[in-house]
């Protein structure tokens, strides 16, 4: 028997489309010369977001609706917060001083079991350009950029990556620790200047990376050793290190009163009705929406007492 192959290749001529997809995070690209954004929102949703906004412990309700199902670890989902707001985006371009980076870098370290691949699970689930990937099945072309061979026209065309396709996203990259040195070594560039530079096959071209990491990473041992000491137990270049933001340690306690309460939490997520689990958080509409607002719409500005504080932190 004979197999039949298309004669023509189907395409479709497109004038306009809108992506419409409420169970992710709305997308917003900001034009970089006209400034235009694309979130759009009703004016009831708008009334509701800053009444939110308004409320008593809005920080700790916002940090409380990161994956409900996780149990405790409220700092590890104030950090992951922070990420999804992202920072201000600082231009210099024209100065000479270059732009700096907005995004913030977050590795989540710890023992096997504590909810560490659950976390990246759900922020990937929430942004609209997340990608996911983990550690030992990615390479260092699957992360950044491929050389292939179009078969229509047998010209050689550049695929782009995980890094490159989460721009403007969070890029969640799971087993850390398992990753080669040269796969991790795509990183430093990444991480630091937001770009990706390629010279493959003729192909010379800088590419955006203007992704935030989220790395989860075991030790070196699988399990913590509270003898040894932060960088002996993870084990990672001080290079790469250096460019995460924030590194949150997941430990297991190992205390009985810790694991009656967590085992109370996981029962319970499963004969609480939706009623009472709603009243106490925040809907992850709701969340998405306040995110997108807020970055579309806020831009926060820098006070002199909020500067003298950093500088003294960070000199101590």
């Amino acid at each position: 028997q004979r197999s039949v192959k298309s004669v023509y290749r189907t395409h479709i001529d497109v004038i306009h489309f809108r992506k419409d997809d409420e169970h992710r995070l709305r997308e917003v690209d900001t034009d970089d010369e006209t400034g235009a954004k694309s979130a759009q929102f009703t004016p009831e949703r708008v009334a509701e977001l800053q009444e939110l906004s308004q409320s008593a412990g809005v920080y700790e309700r916002l940090a409380h609706a990161i994956a409900p199902s996780i149990y405790e670890n409220t700092d590890i989902k104030k950090g992951v917060l922070m990420q999804l707001f992202g920072g201000a985006r600082k231009d210099f371009s024209n100065t000479g001083r270059g732009r700096f980076r907005q995004d913030i870098n977050i590795l989540l370290c710890g023992d096997p079991g504590t909810s560490k691949s659950q976390m990246l699970q759900y922020v990937y689930n929430l942004v609209p350009r997340g990608q996911y990937t983990s550690g030992k099945g990615s390479s260092a072309t699957g992360l950044t950029a491929y050389i292939t061979r179009d078969p229509e026209t047998k010209q050689v065309v550049l695929q782009t990556g995980a890094l490159v396709l989460s721009d403007n996203g969070v890029c969640c990259i799971d087993e850390f620790d398992k990753m080669d040195d040269s796969t991790r070594a795509v990183l430093h560039e990444v991480m630091e200047q937001q770009t990706l530079s390629i010279a493959k096959a003729g192909i010379i071209c800088v590419l955006n990376a203007r992704a935030s990491v989220l790395a989860a990473a075991n030790p070196c041992d699988s399990r913590w050793n509270a003898k040894l000491t932060i960088v002996e137990n993870i084990q990672l270049p001080h290079t790469l290190l250096s460019r995460f933001d924030l590194i949150f340690l997941m430990l297991d306690p190992q205390d009985e009163s810790f694991d009656r309460r967590l085992a109370t939490h996981l029962v319970s997520l499963y004969y609480r009705t939706g009623a009472r689990t709603r009243a106490e958080s925040i809907d992850s509409e709701v969340l998405r929406d306040y995110i997108a607002y807020a970055r579309t719409f806020i831009n926060p500005r820098l006070s002199d007492e909020a500067g003298q504080k950093l500088i003294q932190t960070y000199v101590r």
